[in-house]
């Protein structure tokens, strides 16, 4: 039996080392006017079907860095407040070539403005204040369509 998990062991963590990638992506993401664009969300999409490998964050200088990808095709995405999602060209991770350069990524400026903003506000059924408790009747919904009767009742 201790043989037994001990071999069990053993495959498990040949199974876990092997499927570790020794592939690595790096970039930088810029805006429109050439300035770097800090904690941009940066996504490693598989080219294939678009799903979603990693995610990672651009520091302060913009540079991102994805490590131990496995080999295939992947693609880039990037977004960030205040600009358009930009996307890298398709790029593959070989035993031949471990190490993928992305060009730097431009995102263009997008500005929106709101037309209008309604703010409302309700009264809390029950306010505390320094000298009297008050209960407010119409924020209660069990209170709509009763009288006054009623509602003392309660």
């Amino acid at each position: 039996m201790k043989k037994m998990l001990t071999l069990l062991s053993s495959m498990i963590s040949l199974v876990i080392c092997a499927q570790k990638g020794t592939g690595k992506v790096y970039g930088e993401v810029l805006d429109g006017s050439r300035k770097t664009i800090a904690s941009a969300t940066i996504a490693l999409l598989r080219s294939a079907d678009s799903s979603v490998v990693k995610y990672s964050v651009a520091d302060k200088s913009g540079q991102f860095v994805f490590d131990h990808l496995l080999e295939g095709y992947y693609l880039i995405s990037v977004t960030a407040v205040g600009h358009q999602k930009g996307f890298s060209e398709k790029f593959q991770i070989t035993s031949g070539t471990p190490e993928w350069r992305i060009k730097p990524i431009e995102l263009i400026f997008q500005s929106r403005s709101l037309n209008s903003v309604t703010i409302t506000a309700k009264k809390p059924f029950i306010e505390q204040k320094m000298d009297r408790i008050v209960v407010n009747v119409d924020a209660s919904v069990t209170n709509v369509g009763s009288t006054a009767l009623e509602v003392l009742e309660k």
